[in-house]
């Protein structure tokens, strides 16, 4: 995601005029989204972070489970097929016995390559996007308060995940993945 600043301050409204605001920017650098969601309980988790590092992954992973569901035996998770999100990243990020008790505790399902629209976790970024990031944000900082605000209402509203894509729909759909 761009982290983009006003080129120039925005006009503020006054009586009788809309506010303006120039369509140049600054660029203030990027970062990235990790975002978790259980869809039938209508709960989720984002944070925003500098990198998308293997490490970075592995350390979302372990509070993931460690943090939020520490008494599960075991979690269901379905993800794309990102070069880091792999359970290589907890054994290159943790000590061997640490990667494998996380490991132990996850059952991986990965999106066909061309497919990343299966996983739910897309139509909660694509709420969180037309919800929440419809501008422009200048900062890290800025960008983990925005998304918190969005997540905490979100999960107090307990938006959860209409999936309406059915197994004889997707036999048909994903023959050709």
């Amino acid at each position: 995601m761009q982290l983009l600043d006003h080129a120039r301050p925005p006009e503020k409204m006054k009586p009788g005029k809309v506010r303006r605001e120039d369509y140049e920017y600054e660029r203030k650098g990027s970062c990235t989204l990790f975002l978790f969601t259980e869809p039938l309980a209508g709960w989720r988790q984002v944070c925003a972070s500098q990198r998308r590092t293997k490490s970075d992954w592995a350390e979302q992973i372990r509070e993931l489970l460690d943090v939020h569901y520490p008494k599960a035996k075991r979690i269901r998770l379905v993800m794309d097929n990102l070069n880091t999100h792999t359970l290589s990243s907890l054994y290159e990020t943790f000590s061997a016995d640490v990667a494998l008790s996380l490991a132990k505790r996850l059952e991986i399902h990965y999106t066909p390559k061309h497919g990343s629209w299966l996983n739910i976790a897309e139509i909660e970024l694509s709420a969180m996007t037309i919800q929440c990031l419809h501008r422009r944000i200048s900062s890290i900082e800025q960008l983990q308060q925005e998304v918190t605000a969005w997540k905490v209402k979100r999960n107090l509203d307990q938006k959860s995940v209409q999936w309406h894509f059915t197994s004889e729909e997707a036999r048909g759909k994903l023959k050709h993945l």
